[in-house]
């Protein structure tokens, strides 16, 4: 599933938030979300212990990664949040050896962004929904990388100042 948006903000500024939007030409196509993203992931597998993800997760110090098929096409999202559900689990049915595989407890509805989107239209996704991350894909729909809310900051930096 593929999120497109045809959001534009209409917000009414005020004095405050003209010292930081008067900054930046917002009418501009900016950089792409593929100068920003993280192309090197930590990929899960549908049929990998939740145990094995819990523990990279906790090691790698991420909040979570794209599931892949064994062909590499993208079939889900794992993150914090839906590890969570095991300790849940596990106190509420005692049961530890019960608790399944990341296919059980994966987001399987994936919202992806195209590698070629501009930046600004990606930070509009993120402040339309309560996504950290999106996964990235290029335009035959294979997953090519990911973008988080803080690689969408760094964008600001590249933007054109303007004097108006």
């Amino acid at each position: 599933m593929q999120f497109v948006a045809n959001f534009k903000p209409q917000f009414t500024k005020t004095k405050k938030d003209h010292a930081l939007t008067d900054r930046f030409d917002i009418n501009n196509k900016h950089d792409s979300v593929d100068n920003y993203m993280t192309s090197e992931l930590v990929k899960f597998k549908p049929d990998q212990s939740v145990f094995e993800v819990i523990d990279k997760i906790t090691k790698q110090k991420i909040s979570g990664g794209p599931v892949v098929n064994d062909d590499g096409d993208l079939v889900g999202l794992i993150s914090e949040k839906d590890c969570l559900k095991v300790l849940v689990e596990i106190v509420y049915h005692n049961e530890p050896e019960r608790i399944g595989r990341v296919k059980d407890y994966m987001t399987k509805e994936v919202v992806t962004v195209d590698a070629n989107k501009d930046v600004v239209e990606v930070a509009n996704l993120f402040l339309m929904t309560n996504f950290r991350r999106f996964p990235v894909v290029d335009e035959a729909g294979h997953l090519v990388g990911q973008v988080s809310r803080k690689d969408i900051l760094k964008a600001v930096n590249k933007f054109k100042a303007t004097t108006w």
